[in-house]
């Protein structure tokens, strides 16, 4: 059967890593198999760019390993807004919208990320209303903590 391997509740190293992420920690083991066949894997050296300030944003990134650093342009050079490590994702305004990127990421370290397309979102939210119902409330919470935390004077570093 071709997809005897999604009727296995046994996750992956990947996939665990993936449900115990803040985005994804409300979907059942076989969601989470789902979710992980559009996920993309892509490794950064140190100092790698992962994105720059003002590129479209066109994917979210989960960091699976390693640590990325985020800036932001300033008037005397680049002002380091926050350092994310496993289990953190930023990009997110990117499922929503292809508003330019409010940030420069780089990798610090050797890194794993695991990158969620836009479009892919998009197609899941077509052809599995659920999943996508519950990934959207996740990130409307989390879009909903990082505006409260705004107003209360913290800054964000996922702010991407």
């Amino acid at each position: 059967m071709i997809l005897g391997f999604l009727k296995s509740s046994t996750l992956s190293p990947r996939q665990l890593r993936l449900q115990n992420t803040a985005l994804f920690r409300s979907l059942k083991p076989l969601e989470i198999k789902l979710v992980d066949g559009l996920m993309h894997e892509r490794r950064y050296l140190p100092n790698e760019i992962v994105f720059d300030e003002g590129e479209e944003g066109q994917a979210l990134y989960l960091v699976m390993s390693g640590h990325v650093q985020i800036s932001r342009a300033h008037s005397r050079g680049r002002q380091i807004v926050g350092e994310l490590g496993p289990g953190n994702f930023f990009g997110d305004m990117a499922l929503l919208d292809n508003s330019p990127r409010s940030a420069q990421v780089r990798a610090v370290d050797a890194c794993e990320l695991a990158v969620f397309f836009r479009d892919d979102f998009l197609a899941l939210m077509e052809t599995d209303a659920v999943i996508g119902y519950k990934i959207s409330l996740a990130l409307a919470r989390h879009i909903g903590q990082r505006m409260r935390g705004l107003l209360d004077g913290h800054v964000q570093a996922e702010a991407l």
